[in-house]
């Protein structure tokens, strides 16, 4: 390859083809799914790919593999796996930026690895408003270190992101074209990248520690409240209210009183929950006994639950602990019911159906003819079209819902009442799942949808759940694409550019060879999508490679690993997932992702180079 090849009109065609998927991922006329099926029926109707292998996508491994991901990620969330491990995690970082930023990363960095990342990102994305609320940090101080982190999760195994796992078939594809005399390139094992992900893990973690206070933009005002504040209940019906933990001291006037008589109580908050011995009581009856040395989930506002525990010696935590899983919003929550006519209920008061005894559930409001009502509850005749604003356990609030006298209306985690006991099952089909790849001869794909069909036929997810689960975008994206990474490979054109490339910079050491093409996967993955990136480059990597006699595989590497340094701006999924909540600025991410961009090449490269 010391010489310049023949420009074919079939290394043309594909070149002004390649030029316009660039022109249509770059400039968004249209979403990049319909980008690149638009670009695979050009292919196919240019006879570029036989038409007998145009739709190879949608059976390539890649494709079955990201789809079992999917299923899988969806398994493990709806049994409350994911929120458990999470919780755990709230649990030990505190209330301490320096010790949440580090915790919270490290846990995002690590579930990454097994799911996608944008689903990684999608969970944490609501237990990091709950850590704002409850520790009075910025949320845009946490949104940035945790998408960031789940960015750099997705290169601890071959299954962490799209472009790693979509490596593999690409090698396959190639080794069928490479020339004579060329060795087939060995496809990477589950862990093989491993080495060179935990590493930038843990360079991302620190640079996001040590370097917080400099790059990390503040944006908002934190709250001052220790507790969960729902803001819904506040904008839609006046109730101020956030949940506090406290507990009952030998002193304290409420030592053997009831529930009921507590409440009653001018300004009393209300009682959600109450821990004894190890016994958790969620929303419960009136006459109910509070015990010494219990603990009490109180809802109210701070002001009103300040005082009343002063008054009544009690201990306010700074912090939930005892109810931190119960009371978290994926448990639990507040929600509307209606009353329809017809409802054995009409008629009734909230003593006479026994609301908390019968369905666990504390009425906080009752909205009728456009007026709240927010005193003497327990009094009020029940009426037709009445809103019964409640707070509930999820899984209580799904009993309630199957109960015709009453009408859900607010959406809520109806899988949590079904499914948390399906949490072991979850875990077994993913670990047999992981089993199948570090243990056996068993391609990728097969075992991994090996898990994804036990987790259905044990129902931690329905059928009809697992087709939701998949994002259909990404597989049309990555079915679309995988035809051009296959022109772009077999006419000729990678190896013609290649050879371009290579009399302009074939003297240089393969070490600044692969350094350039991760600076080209770079730049590309911010202009297309990561995966378009990675079907792009690998053949013209691979091709560099085998011309300037370096290990092609190690090269291909390279590009699937630098289509993830996606920190600059904001187009990552993850990335622009965190921009709205957080109210960040393109320029928050310029600040802060462009000394991660750099940090992220010289780690990859150096770490390539030692490990292999």
């Amino acid at each position: 390859m010391s010489e310049s090849l023949a420009l074919t009109p079939q290394i043309v065609a594909v070149l002004f083809i390649l030029a316009f998927a660039v022109f249509l991922f770059a400039s968004e006329i249209v979403r990049v799914d319909t980008a690149a099926i638009i670009v695979m029926v050009i292919l196919g109707l240019g006879g570029i790919v036989p038409g007998e292998r145009i739709f190879d996508g949608f059976a390539s491994n890649a494709v079955i593999a990201i789809i079992a991901i999917m299923i899988m990620g969806e398994g493990l969330d709806k049994c409350g796996v994911m929120s458990r491990l999470a919780n755990r995690i709230i649990k030990v970082g505190g209330s301490k930026e320096k010790r949440v930023i580090p915790i919270i990363s490290g846990t995002v960095s690590l579930i990454s690895g097994f799911m996608q990342n944008v689903g990684a990102a999608a969970l944490f994305l609501p237990v990091m408003s709950r850590i704002a609320t409850r520790t009075g940090i910025p949320l845009s101080r946490l949104l940035m270190p945790m998408a960031f982190c789940a960015i750099l999760g997705g290169t601890l195994t071959m299954v962490g992101s799209s472009p790693l796992i979509l490596l593999n078939d690409l090698i396959l594809g190639i080794n069928r074209s490479l020339p004579d005399g060329v060795e087939y390139m060995d496809t990477f094992g589950l862990f093989a990248v491993t080495p060179v992900g935990i590493v930038l893990v843990i360079v991302g973690i620190l640079y996001l520690s040590l370097a917080r206070n400099r790059v990390l933009p503040t944006r908002g005002k934190a709250s001052p409240d220790p507790g969960v504040t729902s803001r819904y209940l506040e904008d839609a019906y006046g109730i101020k209210g956030s949940i506090f933990e406290a507990e009952v001291s030998l002193e304290s006037p409420l030592a053997g009183m009831t529930v009921r008589a507590t409440e009653i109580m001018p300004r009393a908050p209300y009682i959600v929950g109450i821990r004894d011995s190890n016994k958790l009581r969620l929303e419960p009856p009136g006459g109910d006994v509070i015990p010494v040395g219990s603990t009490l989930a109180l809802l109210g506002s701070q002001e009103y639950v300040k005082e009343f525990t002063r008054q009544f010696k009690l201990r306010l935590k700074p912090n939930l602990s005892a109810f931190l899983e119960a009371l978290n919003p994926s448990r639990s929550g507040v929600s509307e019911v209606v009353l329809p006519p017809g409802s054995n209920v009409l008629g009734k008061t909230i003593i006479d159906i026994q609301l908390r005894r019968n369905h666990g559930a504390s009425l906080l409001a009752l909205y009728r003819d456009q007026e709240t009502i927010r005193t003497d509850l327990r009094s009020q005749e029940l009426r037709a079209g009445d809103t019964l604003v409640v707070h509930s356990s999820w899984a209580d609030l799904y009993s309630l819902s199957q109960d015709r006298n009453f009408v859900v209306v607010t959406d809520f985690p109806r899988y949590d009442a079904a499914r948390a006991d399906k949490a072991t099952y979850a875990l077994c089909c993913f670990t047999l799942a992981l089993g199948l790849i570090v243990l056996t001869e068993l391609r990728l794909p097969v075992a991994l949808l090996a898990g994804a069909v036990g987790m259905m036929l044990c129902r931690v997810l329905t059928v009809d759940e697992a087709y939701r689960a998949i994002s259909w975008q990404t597989v049309f994206l990555l079915a679309g694409l995988i035809p051009l990474g296959m022109a772009v490979d077999t006419s000729g054109t990678a190896t013609w550019i290649a050879a371009e490339i290579l009399l302009l910079f074939g003297d240089l050491p393969h070490w600044m060879l692969q350094t350039a093409i991760a600076i080209l996967a770079t730049f590309f993955t911010l202009l297309v999508s990561n995966v378009g990136a990675t079907v792009l480059l690998v053949p013209l990597a691979v091709n560099i490679a085998i011309g300037a006699g370096a290990n092609p595989a190690v090269f291909a590497l390279t590009v699937a690993l630098a289509t993830s340094n996606s920190f600059f701006i904001p187009t990552h999924q993850v990335n622009a997932l965190v921009l709205g909540p957080a109210g960040y600025r393109v320029a928050d991410f310029i600040r802060a992702g462009g000394i991660m961009t750099v940090l992220y090449l010289v780690t990859m490269i150096s770490m390539l180079n030692l490990v292999y």
